[in-house]
């Protein structure tokens, strides 16, 4: 028998699971407005040690673009693993891959996503990666 918690934490994995889908569907498209309702803002990144902090969606996907680098054509999730879940907070550890134009490996790390919900929208808060840039 589920209980209510079990249920509503199941809730939150699924709709965190979704936020990562939509992100990740919205970059390859290089679909900036979709891109930018998959995050909440202010956007916190830790890459490495450097901290970034985006207040807006304005210079979001610029500065993916800029980091990405000139090969970049599309990224893929190559696993999504649960770590803890609550009704309103979720972190996701991905492995995220990101590849040329003819599908060659560009590069590959690890990043925990926290995902939240604020005022009942469900959307990635912060990042912490392993990526290079």
């Amino acid at each position: 028998m589920m209980t209510r918690e079990t249920d509503i934490t199941d809730r939150a994995v699924a709709a965190a699971k979704a936020v990562m889908q939509a992100h990740i569907t919205a970059l390859n498209s290089r679909d900036q407005a979709a891109i930018a309702a998959t995050l909440h803002f202010p956007h916190v990144r830790l890459s490495g040690t450097t901290l970034k902090i985006w207040d807006s969606e304005d210079t979001y996907f610029a500065d993916f673009l800029a980091r990405a680098g000139g090969d970049w054509h599309h990224s893929a999730f190559a696993d999504i693993r649960l770590l803890r879940a609550a009704a309103d907070k979720v972190h996701l550890d991905a492995e995220i891959r990101r590849f040329a134009a003819d599908g060659s490996l560009i590069t590959s790390f690890r990043s925990l996503w926290v995902i939240t919900c604020e005022a009942g929208r469900w959307a990635a808060k912060m990042r912490s990666s392993f990526a290079a840039a």
